[in-house]
């Protein structure tokens, strides 16, 4: 697609300064929340947004996208680097920035290697799944800054159970500061334009001042020390950047899964050019300035951006915009901001990842009998296995479903529908009449070396179930087959051979063009004729020897 922005006709910069001011306020207290998820201090957060914005408005493509942290990395961080800084917060912080600089040269590599499906190689179930299960998880994570509790246990399960188990110790000053902005923020929450968790911010910080909510237990953001360092790269061992190269695949999934859903899908709807190798190297640019300026891993989520579209950005000026108000507040606001209750940016994060938590979006997959044992295991994994250890199994567990569906004989016996030239599966169509003296199937997926022996012996029992001593020729159509590797050939000259001892031609119809290079260099000798690209009903007057067929294209 064309690399060049498209700008939109009704573009004004009045529109993308009207959505910078109002995307800043919604930005600012999100990243300071999910510095907390990431277990780092607020800094990190408003580096990783001054990071995300100015360097996706460079190199991105969206005019909608808002790159800055988001809950989903934030947490698969904290997971990555806790295992591995064994309670060492240099270390951690080090290990941190390492990760972010790797995911983005992966980004980077992806993108000019021309990857953009690269988030297709984890199914929508899983993806939904996961999402899902890490919403619950981050939600339960919060919750102790709200009621003041500290659960015992680290896994989900016994975490849950820590807090219902001391609900006679939760802080009544905030559980009531964090469900009135609880509140406030859902209240406002069909009113994009309107900046609410800053609003929520502001009512915190005066509660604060009127209140002393610290001296009730309540506690606070605390001091933010933002200092703009030199870029540099963290010391870590070799074995320590190998890890991390580990890691940082699955930062990468997670990260482009969630950008690539938000901005695909306001470019679809505003039928502006998408490309998504573009976008891969210009999350991988966001994420080097992050990783190497201190920051945390950064993406398009989908909250910033669809606040961004609702306040009516028409280019990426909007970012800029929300970049040069961001660094105002950071320059003038930031001793208030450290006044912030805690229980108000939990109450944003909570807000912010709700939206994950609909139920609606797993319900789909049982309103259609698919994939539901698929999505069901994301969530449980989650939850069970923690967050990266959960994504691994999910991720397999679909990878398991599909090798099973791939590898199940799934055959259908055709006949001819009516007088025409028309062949279809006997069980959908029972006026279809089978053709006497041939058996003629067709595999219904493709065929490849965990399937094809499977699906060659439903054509032997066949014949031997039958017991039809009059069955002379088999006509194999494998249209759903664009290639066959060697176990294939190998398993279609077994059956060849085994049909050839009964006495039976086997033809084959519907053959792709590799499949014929493939069984011109096989050289079956049991296929005769030699294969041919035929239609069934070119194969079926073949094995009759009636009006000889002529080649199709």
């Amino acid at each position: 697609m064309d690399m060049a922005q498209t700008p939109s006709p009704t573009s004004s910069p009045t529109l993308d300064l009207i959505a910078g001011l109002s995307i800043a306020g919604l930005l600012v207290p999100e990243a300071v929340a999910y510095s907390g998820i990431a277990n780092l201090p607020p800094q990190y957060g408003i580096v990783a947004l001054l990071a995300g914005l100015l360097c996706y408005g460079l190199v991105g493509k969206s005019r909608f996208a808002v790159v800055s942290a988001t809950s989903s990395s934030a947490a698969v961080m904290a997971a990555a680097t806790a295992g591995l800084a064994g309670g060492d917060i240099g270390l951690k912080m080090a290990l941190g920035a390492g990760l972010i600089v790797m995911t983005g040269l992966f980004f980077v590599a992806a993108g000019l290697g021309r990857m953009g499906a690269i988030s297709d190689f984890i199914a929508k179930p899983v993806l939904r799944g996961f999402a899902f299960g890490l919403a619950v998880v981050i939600i339960l994570k919060q919750l102790p800054n709200i009621v003041g509790i500290t659960p015992l246990h680290a896994d989900i399960p016994r975490y849950a159970f820590d807090l219902i188990r001391q609900i006679g110790d939760w802080n009544p000053y905030g559980v009531t500061t964090g469900f009135i902005a609880l509140g406030i923020l859902f209240a406002f929450r069909p009113y994009k334009r309107i900046p609410a968790s800053l609003l929520v911010i502001v009512l915190g910080v005066a509660a604060q001042q009127l209140y002393g909510l610290d001296r009730h237990g309540v506690g606070l953001v605390g001091a933010i020390h933002l200092q703009l360092e030199p870029p540099s790269l963290p010391q870590l061992t070799w074995s320590k950047w190998l890890r991390l190269g580990e890691l940082a695949f699955a930062l990468l999934f997670v990260l482009y899964a969630e950008s690539y859903s938000s901005i695909r899908s306001f470019a679809l709807k505003h039928g502006d050019d998408f490309s998504a190798n573009r976008e891969l190297v210009a999350l991988g640019v966001a994420n080097l300035a992050s990783g190497l300026f201190h920051g945390m891993p950064v993406g398009a989520g989908y909250s910033g951006t669809s606040a961004n579209e609702a306040a009516g950005a028409q280019s990426r000026l909007a970012a800029w915009i929300a970049a040069l108000v961001v660094l105002v507040i950071v320059l003038t606001l930031l001793p208030y901001v450290a006044l912030t209750p805690e229980p108000i940016l939990a109450a944003i994060v909570i807000n912010a990842v709700s939206h994950t938590l609909n139920p609606g979006a797993l319900r789909l997959y049982f309103r259609w009998r698919r994939d539901r044992i698929v999505a069901l295991a994301a969530v449980a994994a989650v939850l069970l296995l923690g967050i990266l250890d959960g994504l691994l199994a999910a991720v397999g567990v679909s990878l398991l479903m599909t090798l099973r569906d791939l590898s199940e004989p799934k055959v259908s016996v055709l006949g001819r529908l009516g007088q025409g030239h028309d062949f279809v599966s006997v069980d959908m169509h029972p006026e279809a009449l089978q053709i006497p003296g041939l058996l003629i199937v067709r595999p219904e997926e493709p065929l490849f070396f965990a399937n094809a022996d499977r699906m060659f012996t439903f054509v032997r029992q066949r014949i031997d179930k039958t017991g039809d001593a009059s069955i002379h020729s088999v006509i194999l159509s494998l249209e759903e087959s664009p290639d066959l590797d060697g176990t294939c050939i190998e398993a279609l000259q077994e059956l060849a051979a085994h049909l050839a001892q009964r006495h039976i031609k086997l033809l084959l119809a519907r053959l792709k063009d590799p499949v014929l290079d493939a069984l011109s260099h096989a050289a079956i000798p049991e296929l005769s004729p030699a294969p041919n690209n035929w239609s069934v009903d070119d194969a079926v007057k073949a094995a009759l020897q009636t009006d000889p067929p002529h080649t199709q294209s």
